[in-house]
């Protein structure tokens, strides 16, 4: 299972069942074990077992042996991508019917092969990227990347494309050399 792809909606989903959030309580505040996690829950063991199940196979909880954990970095990450801004989508038309094929949610499923519905997908995706802000590469990497696994590729399309611009800067420090990015086209919003 890929645990690294609960999206908000589904991680709250998961909290939303009482017993299910009583024992991300009692995990949260250091019970381990299925006796610890019934007795800071008072919740019987068959209903604290069927909460550990869920919430293991939602992907908030590791299981090593008899302990179990909260994946807190689960909690973070979704709480990250739902903090994104989500690109204005594109008005009605076949653009919308593109992005419709190929995005759900905030994930994109592949990066199209045909350039015209490439590049309307990579317009959507641009609209992540603030107009005048500078981002080190690391940071596109981390945006792309909760987009599409490949996010090298992304940033590649993106640049052959035009919607960003890159250049070498050096760090802080004066010491190592960074690259950085920053929007330098697609469509944007005029109020």
């Amino acid at each position: 299972m890929d645990r690294s792809a609960s999206t908000p909606r589904e991680i709250l989903g998961l909290l939303a069942e009482e017993d299910r959030l009583k024992v991300v309580a009692a995990l949260a505040l250091g019970a381990a074990t299925s006796a610890e996690i019934a007795a800071a829950t008072g919740l019987g063991g068959r209903e604290a077992g069927r909460a550990l199940a869920r919430l293991d196979a939602g992907g908030l909880v590791d299981r090593d042996g008899g302990a179990y954990r909260l994946r807190v970095e689960a909690l973070r990450d979704a709480a990250m991508a739902g903090a994104k801004p989500e690109p204005e989508p594109v008005g009605a038309g076949e653009g919308a019917g593109v992005l419709a094929r190929f995005i759900r949610g905030n994930r994109l499923l592949s990066i199209p092969t045909a350039r015209a519905k490439r590049l309307l997908v990579l317009d959507h995706l641009a609209g992540l990227f603030e107009p005048g802000r500078r981002y080190p590469e690391a940071e596109v990497n981390q945006v792309l990347g909760a987009w599409y696994p490949d996010y090298a590729a992304l940033r590649r399309h993106l640049v052959d494309e035009g919607f960003l611009r890159r250049a070498d800067a050096t760090d802080d420090g004066g010491t190592r050399s960074v690259k950085l990015y920053w929007r330098a086209g697609g469509s944007f919003e005029v109020d």
